[in-house]
């Protein structure tokens, strides 16, 4: 999705079960933890992968999100995506 608003739209109108959220932690209109945590009612077991260009250090620091969530820091490679995925998935 483009913007929050039409992933919040496009997951209301899906039909079956979704894994998995990558979203951005910064976004305009609605931070990734507002994002989530929308989604999260209609899909409770909904696993959540944030990233940003901030390190997690910086953006936990600020109160965007807690320190214990699953993060990946951009830049990042294809392979190091597909890793954290795996491992967010196989926590759930």
């Amino acid at each position: 999705a483009a913007s929050p608003a039409e992933a919040m739209d496009l997951a209301a109108q899906h039909r079956e079960r979704i894994d998995m959220l990558i979203t951005d932690v910064v976004m305009p209109g609605m931070n990734g933890r507002e994002l989530a945590t929308h989604l999260h009612s209609l899909y409770p077991d909904l696993a959540v992968l944030y990233m940003s260009g901030y390190t997690a250090n910086v953006i936990a620091h600020r109160g965007v999100l807690e320190e214990q969530v699953h993060f990946i820091q951009k830049p990042f490679a294809k392979q190091n995506l597909a890793r954290r995925v795996r491992e967010v998935l196989d926590e759930g």
